[in-house]
């Protein structure tokens, strides 16, 4: 990765910042957006979930919470299509269940730019050289956001978080970050085709018989242990 002076000693004060004054400015707008979800989703208003981050280090992202709580008779969640709310299509469509992401950046969990922190039961299943997309901070979006979010590969997708980290700068982030808002506003690649969100990476390489069951439930088993 390109250690410049950019990385070294202006992009975690710039994230800092930029969080702050978005907490400021968008306060408004996660009140409201808290409230709406307290109205129709009840408690808790914040999904909290285990993500790996710099270095593998696992910590705990914020978003606003967009599923219902619904099980089957057995005691187990029902799927994502069920459980997704017509008010949680529209904050994922939208971004705005991201918006407590922020707070992640202001305590140094994440960055304004950089991958996007998958689950831990995605990590388990990538390659050496795709792991090495945790050697920097993950972001609220990146690369691979612009070029397609959750509607591209999954390969393409680590792929392009791999160029991310080899050449950092400046310029690349803001262009990444423009790039982003306007994303934002056409709504472009919010989950998987013929999904209700995005497909996990052991799935897809089950799916695609890059992997066999045992292997699957190996890396399922591995994932819970670091979890």
């Amino acid at each position: 990765m390109n250690k410049g002076l950019y990385v070294r000693w202006f992009k975690r004060p710039i994230d800092f910042i930029l969080a702050l004054v978005g907490i400021i400015v968008l306060s408004p707008l996660i009140i409201a957006v808290s409230l709406l979800v307290r109205a129709k989703l009840g408690s808790p208003i914040i999904f909290k979930q285990k993500r790996p981050g710099l270095n593998e280090n696992i910590f705990m992202m914020f978003k606003f919470r967009t599923m219902t709580s619904e099980k089957d008779e057995n005691g187990n969640l029902m799927p994502d299509h069920i459980r997704l709310t017509k008010l949680g299509k529209i904050l994922r469509s939208t971004s705005l269940d991201e918006l407590p992401e922020l707070f992640n950046i202001l305590k140094g969990d994440m960055s304004i730019i950089g991958p996007r922190p998958q689950l831990i039961r995605d990590m388990v299943f990538m390659s050496e050289e795709q792991r090495e997309r945790h050697t920097v901070l993950p972001g609220l979006s990146g690369l691979a956001q612009i070029n397609g979010r959750n509607a591209i590969l999954w390969d393409d997708k680590l792929s392009y978080d791999i160029e991310y980290i080899k050449n950092i700068t400046f310029l690349g982030d803001l262009k990444i970050l423009i790039q982003t808002v306007v994303n934002v506003f056409k709504q472009d690649g919010v989950s998987t085709e013929g999904m209700a969100t995005a497909e996990d990476f052991g799935d897809y390489l089950l799916r695609i018989g890059a992997i066999d069951k045992k292997t699957y439930s190996a890396g399922i088993e591995e994932s819970i242990g670091i979890g």
